[in-house]
């Protein structure tokens, strides 16, 4: 009798705890992407009507119902396109390669060398008020630089000097090229630098090509091997500089704190190696043998260069890519990623600038839209107005929030309120210094 209490009891108990546990939800279901990630692509059509009216491009997406046009419009079908012609390009090929170079391409290293001589003039301060773990000041001088320097370097071009005869369109283009020239290189507000930016220069390249100076199916090898990686490289060395803050708070997507497109077009380049895989990864000397010659390795000995943790504490995504079986699986995902994480994500496109040359395809006084801000705040914008100036959002530099933003500490391209990320790099130098106190982590969340 006793003992049958006991159970009685012992089976009140547990159902009174399974009536306090809560009903896990359902997970969320959402729209599965295409089975092509290159689904809709078209390649960049070459503009040569001399009677093109060009205009100052500027940001046309700042609403979700603006993401649906910009999937259905000209300028996505061309990025598209532009990116598998760059990735198809890459394919089972070398950063060692013979590569053949023609004029245009030669112009735009020569480009990219009088940038990276801006950075070599301009050293970061390192004066006691600037050396925390976050963007050095001395970037917006760089940037200042570059900017004055913009108009010149692109008169490199033959076509696009003042006095080309018979070259009135492309002269009237260097406005349009300009402004994604100088989005490539970060931010000079936040000090920040994320793959918005990384899409520009990818811009930069597309109005190239649709200008005439560069032609895709001859230079696309040399465009992918030798142009874009001359400038992850110099990049590199700009974020190493400055401090470049990561633009948005997971870097990009648990990818690299920088970069997307060399993790792509890398996988490519390794489609179908013989004996590396993306298990490789994990070995040292693997990675160090194989940096030189493969985007893919090159990132990943960057990453471990100033990143002392795991690769699974800083970056579980690309230790989650190491155990695929394939690269082809690797660089399939990756284009779905990139389509879906960058592409098509309202934090990041809605920096995209849009002009004559990158159309999206809506007339500009369609109407207005209601922006819902992070913190349920909304405001009224009209269609291709960056009311923000830099963050996109429908509210000024005092954000109606109650305070104020400072210069260069908004958070990037996420919440408008959120804390600036520190540099890895200049984590890892103040490291060497010693610091008097630990520094404290931040969470990968």
């Amino acid at each position: 009798m006793q003992e049958d209490a006991r159970a009685a009891l012992a089976n009140k108990l547990r159902s009174k705890r399974t009536e306090e546990i809560p009903t896990p939800l359902a997970p969320q279901k959402t729209a599965p992407g295409p089975k092509d990630p290159f689904q809709g692509a078209k390649s960049p059509v070459v503009v040569m009507d001399p009677h093109w009216a060009p205009c100052t491009p500027h940001k046309r997406i700042v609403a979700p119902e603006d993401m649906v046009r910009f999937q259905a419009s000209p300028a996505f079908a061309e990025i598209l396109g532009m990116i598998r012609a760059l990735n198809e390009s890459a394919q089972d090929r070398s950063l060692m390669d013979d590569i053949e170079e023609s004029e245009p391409v030669k112009i735009i290293h020569e480009i990219l060398a009088r940038v990276a001589q801006l950075v070599k003039e301009t050293p970061r301060s390192n004066t006691a008020a600037s050396t925390s773990r976050f963007g050095n000041p001395e970037f917006r001088t760089f940037y200042k630089k570059l900017q004055h320097a913009t108009d010149d370097l692109l008169q490199l071009f033959p076509c696009l000097r003042e006095a080309e005869p018979g070259a009135t369109q492309h002269r009237r283009a260097r406005d349009e090229l300009a402004i994604y020239f100088q989005e490539s290189w970060g931010n000079a507000g936040r000090i920040d630098y994320g793959s918005g930016m990384e899409l520009n220069f990818l811009c930069w390249l597309l109005l190239l090509v649709k200008l005439g100076i560069v032609q895709l199916p001859r230079d696309a090898p040399a465009l992918v091997l030798r142009i874009f990686w001359q400038y992850i490289e110099l990049m590199r060395v700009i974020e190493a500089e400055y401090w470049l803050e990561p633009a948005g708070s997971h870097g990009v997507w648990g990818l690299d704190d920088y970069h997307f497109l060399p993790f792509l077009f890398g996988s490519s380049q390794l489609y179908h190696h013989s004996f590396l895989r993306p298990g490789s990864i994990h070995d040292e000397e693997l990675v160090d043998d194989n940096a030189p010659k493969y985007m893919y390795f090159s990132c990943i000995q960057s990453i471990n260069a100033v990143k002392t943790e795991s690769l699974r504490w800083h970056s579980p995504m690309l230790d989650d890519i190491s155990s695929v079986k394939t690269w082809s699986k690797v660089n399939e995902g990756m284009a779905k990623m990139y389509r879906s994480e960058v592409l098509l994500k309202l934090p990041i496109a809605q920096h995209i600038f849009f002009g004559t040359l990158l159309d999206f395809g809506v007339p500009e006084d369609e109407g207005t839209h209601t922006h819902i801000n992070g913190h349920g705040a909304t405001a009224s914008a009209p269609t291709g107005v960056d009311v923000a100036g830099t963050n996109g959002h429908a509210h000024g530099p005092a954000c109606g929030h109650g305070h104020a933003h400072g210069e260069g500490q908004a958070s990037g391209w996420g919440d408008c309120c959120g804390i600036p990320i520190p540099s890895a790099f200049a984590a890892a130098e103040q490291a060497k210094r010693g610091p008097a106190k630990p520094l404290r982590r931040i969470p990968f969340d």
